[in-house]
């Protein structure tokens, strides 16, 4: 058994440049573990609907679907603060690109 050794290209947060961002100001990818993508919004039905948009837009640059490992919903009721808070917990391979670097080695 070989080992292989993939070369990638990460920005400063440890994710692939060409990783759909989400498009909202309100929605990010955050830090490891499992990388939790976030949408935040008052209104639930919008937040998933921008976090489904987004994992299409995710899965179609990848070439395959993408890891999720798990949705969490939670809220915020603090004055000021988007109310629903939508995180796919994601796999960090995926969204640094890796099975794009692995096809692309082949």
């Amino acid at each position: 058994m070989t080992e292989q050794t993939i070369q990638l290209e990460l920005d400063d947060s440890g994710l692939a440049p060409g990783l759909p961002t989400p498009a909202n100001p309100r929605d990010q990818v955050q830090d490891v573990p499992y990388r939790p993508v976030e949408f935040r919004d008052d209104d639930l039905p919008t937040a998933l609907e921008r976090c489904a948009g987004w994992l299409r837009q995710a899965q179609e640059w990848l070439g395959e679907p993408l890891d999720v490992l798990a949705i969490h919903l939670d809220y915020d009721d603090r004055q000021g603060s988007p109310y629903y808070d939508v995180k796919l917990l994601c796999n960090e391979e995926d969204l640094a690109g890796v099975p794009i670097a692995l096809r692309n080695q082949k």
